[in-house]
């Protein structure tokens, strides 16, 4: 069984990438439906969609790659963890990488990227970062 959904789908959708697989499949749950959801906004993956089997849900993920084929996602990682949670105010989180990434923030309005967070000037735990 798996205690952390969130690293789990994170290491599926980055293994996934590396092998140049089209779909992956991750566990169900809100908060990774969520995450998946701003990947998608974001343009890190081509699509998602939510399967039940046998009284599961799972998560599948269609993945993204660019003209010549080479990974979309360069880099993908999780901030807080379940030993050391971390949390930044809204002012602290402004820009990723230069804003050519994201980070997925759960905050008290949902799980929002950092652009937004900030915006709402709302802060909360990092959850990943990806770009």
């Amino acid at each position: 069984m798996v205690n952390d959904l969130v690293a789990d789908a994170l290491t599926r959708i980055r293994n996934a990438s590396m092998r140049r697989l089209e779909a992956t499949k991750l566990l169900h749950s809100k908060l990774v439906e969520s995450i998946v959801k701003i990947f998608q906004e974001k343009g890190y993956i081509e699509s998602f969609n939510i399967i039940e089997k046998d009284n599961k849900k799972f998560i599948n993920v269609i993945l993204k790659y660019d003209d010549n084929g080479n990974q979309v996602i360069n880099e993908i990682k999780k901030i807080s963890k379940p030993g050391r949670r971390v949390y930044k105010g809204a002012k602290e989180i402004k820009r990723f990488k230069n804003g050519y990434g994201t980070i997925v923030v759960s905050t008290s309005k949902g799980v929002l990227s950092n652009e937004i967070a900030y915006k709402e000037g709302v802060g909360g735990e990092l959850l990943c970062s990806i770009w």
